[in-house]
């Protein structure tokens, strides 16, 4: 018997659109507007959709703003893996340009949406529950992504630890860079940092 692969209909495929727009819309909203800002009718109309067919996908605000960090993260995640195979070979050059580039993650407006919801959880207990959730799925798909860039064996002692601080490292110039343009000093601690993995990851024999 024959299995034919289940074709979409143009409703499912709006029904889609639909979803992703509504995504789009609440990690701009928080990024711009914070938590207060940020109801699910202020999404709905960046989104262009009404306010029913934005609950009809999400049900409560904390299900659309809590899938949206998910579902963004993952898309941002997959758009670097897209181009790992542009990275230098394994190496100091190599580790400096993947430092750079998970700090980058940090440093953009889904880092700022992101943190608008860890300073909301803080006192929404039904949200915090989510978001603790949410971080944990998110920091080890972040955490495997880093060990898989970086060509790193986790077996060898303080490589995993190091890994870990490289993310710690990118949300701390994350939170500098909220305030003002922290590139010049992002990029010496970048070099240095780098050097420092490095060292750990291929330590020189002597």
């Amino acid at each position: 018997m024959t299995s034919h692969p289940a074709v979409r209909t143009p409703q499912q495929d709006r029904s889609r659109a639909t979803r992703a727009r509504l995504l789009a819309a609440a990690v701009d909203c928080l990024a711009e507007l914070g938590w207060q800002g940020s109801t699910v009718t202020v999404v709905a109309e960046r989104a262009g959709v009404s306010r029913g067919a934005a609950q009809h996908h999400f049900p409560t605000r904390e299900d659309l703003f809590t899938a949206a960090v998910e579902h963004v993260t993952a898309e941002r995640l997959a758009a670097v893996r897209a181009h790992a195979d542009e990275l230098p070979a394994a190496g100091p050059d190599r580790t400096r340009a993947v430092v750079d580039m998970i700090v980058r993650l940090y440093t953009g407006p889904l880092f700022r949406a992101a943190l608008h919801l860890w300073t909301a959880a803080a006192t929404e207990e039904v949200l915090r529950e989510r978001i603790i959730a949410l971080e944990g799925h998110v920091g080890r798909e972040a955490h495997r992504a880093a060990v898989e860039f970086l060509d790193a064996d986790e077996s060898r002692p303080g490589v995993r630890e190091s890994v870990q601080a490289t993310l710690d490292l990118a949300r701390g110039l994350g939170l500098a860079n909220l305030l003002t343009d922290d590139s010049l000093r992002r990029s010496g601690v970048i070099r240095q940092w780098a050097g420092v993995l490095e060292s750990t990851l291929r330590p020189v024999r002597p």
